[in-house]
């Protein structure tokens, strides 16, 4: 499998081909005429794990590491519901959780969704929530 760089931006335009939905439609069957026929619903509409990937690839390649990050992320978190990712957002925010629920948070990312980077991000936030003090306090 080649390795995607810049020159193949943008994807729709230069390499439609390795563009398809998690329905696996292709990226050419995403059509005005189609959506009128009834031939498109809305989960033929999502971005798929693996163009989230292929950005990446072409992220990495233009040396804009923390953006090819963010879309691997986003492609783990694709396989995870609107409703549990809005539960994480939550516990993430500052004084929400304890270090001891946001790691649960991380080992369930891992376990039971195999999202590794998403799971280091969680890590890395309870431990820098710990050293600033922004973590919930336990009831005394």
């Amino acid at each position: 499998m080649e390795t995607l760089t810049k020159e193949h931006y943008p994807l729709g335009t230069k390499r439609p081909e390795l563009l398809f939905t998690p329905t696996r439609k292709a990226y050419h069957e995403l059509t005005l005429d189609a959506a009128i026929a009834g031939e498109i619903t809305s989960a033929d509409m999502r971005i798929s794990p693996e163009t989230l990937l292929l950005h990446a690839q072409i992220s990495d390649s233009l040396g804009r590491t923390q953006l090819a990050n963010n879309f691997r992320r986003a492609a783990e978190l694709i396989r995870i519901s609107d409703e549990r990712i809005l539960q994480i957002y939550n516990a993430l925010r500052p004084n929400r959780s304890t270090k001891q629920e946001l790691l649960a948070i991380a080992r369930e990312l891992e376990e039971e969704y195999g999202a590794t980077e998403n799971a280091r991000l969680v890590r890395e936030a309870a431990d820098v929530y710990e050293r600033r003090g922004r973590l919930k306090k336990l009831e005394e």
